[in-house]
C-alpha cells in the first residue's frame, strides 16, 4: 500500500544541486528504528526526504552528534561548575579594538571583545552567568529570546534595578529551548557601542541532518567619523559595518571540507536589515530566534534576510569548491567608510588571512608595487594646453603647477607589500581550488572548504 511517507521516502529530490543523486538515493531505502523516531519527532518534522540533502535522517552512516559552534575572531566565554550549575562571567568596560587594517576604535563590549564571547550551554542545563559593570554608567543584561523569569529579563526599571558602575548581577536559568539567541544591553544604544553576544543553545537530541560545521556571524554597525574613534551611538546611519567584529579583510574566513554539512547562523543587532547572500551554493534556512523551523517549513535560497533583532539558521552542503564570498547584498553595505579598499576582498587568493593585502586602486584595478594610482582621463594632461593659465584657487599655490603632467608614472617611492610576489600581478587564471571558502567583503567573512 503507497503511502504517503512511503512516497517522500522513496523521492529523490536534488535540494538545490546540494548533492549528489546516489545519497539521495541511498536515504530512500534508510530504515530508522522505533527509538531513532521518537526521537526525530521529538525534534519537530516529518521523515520524509522532501527537502534532498536537507532531511532529517541523515543517510551517511556517521554518528549524530552537536559539534560545537565557531565564532571566528571571538572565542566562546569558558565556564567552571558549582555542582550542577554552569557558572560564566561577563565583565562589560570600554577598551580599544581593531576593526580593519590601520582603524581601531573605543568600544563597550564583554571580556575585552566586541561583541562579546559566545556562550554555549545545551537544553536542561542550568546555567548562572554574574554580570559585572566596569563601565562609566549603569547597564543591565537582556537575554533575547529566552522564555525564564522575569526577574531575569534585564529590563532596568521593570525586572531589575540598573546595575552602577562597580556593582554585579546575578542571572539563573534553567534552559528549556534550543537554537540561536544572544544577549545584549538593554540601556540607552549600548548596544550600538558593541555591547552584545551569542547565546547557543544546543538541543538534548542532536538535529537532524548532522552538520560537519556550525559557525556563527553576530552583524554589527557603528559610525565614526574619520578623525574620531568613539561610535556615536545617536546617529541613525552608520559607515562601518563589521561581521563578528571585524571589516574586509581582516574578518576570518570559514573553512570547510568539500563535502561538508554546514550550519551557518547569523544574529543581527544593528540599525539595518542585512539581505545575507551567499555565492556559490543553495541553502536552506531551517532557524530563527524562536528555534528550529520544523522540516516541512523550511525554504530554499541564496540570500536570506536578518531583521534587527533576529537571527536566521542556514545550511547546505559546501558541493563547490571555491575561494566563495557571503555578504550582505544592500549597495552600501558592500564597502565600509563608503570606500571601495576598505571594503572589498582584498586579500591575495592563495593567502592566509591576514597576509598578503593588495592595492586597489578604487576601479578595481590591481596595482604593481611602486604604481601609482592612475587619475583616468586626465593622465598625461598637460595643464597649459587646458585654456592657458591655471586660475589662482584659496589656498593653493598654483605656480608650480603650471606644466604639471599627470599620468600613471611609477612611484618609487609608493608603499608596496613585499608578502605579495610579483607573479601574482601577472593576470593568470588559476586552477580551481579543492577547498570551499568564503571570502570577506566587507561585511564579508571567506569560506573554504
Amino acid at each position: 500500500m503507497s503511502t504517503r511517507r512511503n512516497f517522500l521516502q522513496h523521492t529523490v529530490t536534488l535540494g538545490a544541486g546540494l548533492l549528489a543523486v546516489n545519497r539521495a538515493e541511498a536515504a530512500g531505502t534508510h530504515t530508522l528504528s522505533s527509538s531513532s523516531t521518537s526521537q526525530i519527532a521529538s525534534t519537530g518534522g516529518y521523515l520524509g526526504v522532501s527537502s534532498g540533502s536537507l532531511s532529517k535522517v541523515d543517510t551517511r552512516g556517521a554518528a549524530v552528534r552537536t559539534v560545537p559552534v565557531v565564532s571566528t575572531d571571538i572565542g566562546d566565554l569558558p565556564y567552571e561548575m558549582d555542582g550542577d550549575v554552569k557558572v560564566f562571567r561577563l565583565t562589560a568596560h570600554v577598551f580599544k579594538q581593531q576593526i580593519a587594517p590601520q582603524k581601531t576604535i573605543d568600544v563597550w563590549g564583554y571580556n575585552g571583545s566586541a561583541p562579546g564571547p559566545t556562550i554555549q550551554v545545551t537544553q536542561g542545563d542550568k546555567v548562572r552567568v554574574i554580570l559585572k559593570n566596569e563601565l562609566p554608567e549603569s547597564t543591565s543584561m537582556h537575554w533575547h529570546g529566552f522564555e525564564d523569569q522575569i526577574g531575569f529579563d534585564g529590563m532596568p526599571g521593570i525586572s531589575q534595578a540598573p546595575i552602577k558602575p562597580g556593582e554585579s548581577f546575578t542571572y539563573n536559568f534553567v534552559i528549556k529551548q534550543e537554537g540561536t539567541y544572544f544577549y545584549h544591553s538593554h540601556m540607552a544604544m549600548q548596544e550600538m557601542a558593541g555591547m552584545l553576544g551569542a547565546f547557543i543553545m544546543h538541543p538534548k537530541v542532536p538535529y537532524r541532518p548532522h552538520c560537519d560545521k556550525d559557525f556563527v556571524i553576530n552583524l554589527q554597525a557603528y559610525w565614526v567619523l574619520p578623525n574620531s574613534t568613539s561610535p556615536n551611538t545617536m546617529n541613525m546611519e552608520f559607515n562601518w559595518l563589521l561581521l563578528n567584529g571585524k571589516a574586509g579583510p581582516m574578518a576570518t574566513s570559514l573553512i570547510v571540507r568539500q563535502g561538508d554539512r554546514v550550519r551557518i547562523r547569523f544574529v543581527n543587532l544593528s540599525m539595518n536589515h542585512h539581505p545575507m547572500h551567499l555565492h556559490g551554493h543553495t541553502f536552506y534556512v531551517t532557524g530563527t530566534e524562536g528555534g528550529r523551523i520544523p522540516e516541512t517549513a523550511w525554504w530554499p535560497g541564496n540570500t536570506v534576510l536578518v531583521g534587527v533583532a533576529q537571527s536566521r539558521n542556514v545550511e547546505f552542503i559546501a558541493d563547490n569548491p571555491g575561494d566563495w564570498m557571503l555578504h550582505c547584498h544592500l549597495p552600501h553595505h558592500m564597502m565600509n567608510s563608503m570606500a571601495n579598499q576598505a571594503g572589498p576582498m582584498t586579500r591575495m587568493a592563495g593567502f592566509p588571512d591576514g597576509k598578503g593585502l593588495r592595492g586597489d586602486d578604487s576601479h578595481g584595478h590591481l596595482m604593481e608595487p611602486g604604481e601609482q594610482m592612475s587619475m583616468g582621463g586626465m593622465q598625461s594632461m598637460d595643464m597649459k594646453k587646458q585654456g592657458g593659465e591655471m586660475k589662482d584657487m584659496p589656498g593653493m599655490d598654483m605656480k608650480n603647477m603650471q606644466g604639471t603632467k599627470m599620468g600613471g608614472n611609477k612611484n618609487p617611492n609608493a608603499a608596496s607589500d613585499q608578502a605579495v610576489p610579483p607573479r601574482l600581478f601577472r593576470r593568470e587564471r588559476r586552477p580551481p581550488l579543492q577547498t570551499v571558502r568564503w571570502r570577506t567583503q566587507v561585511w564579508t567573512p571567506a569560506w573554504t572548504a
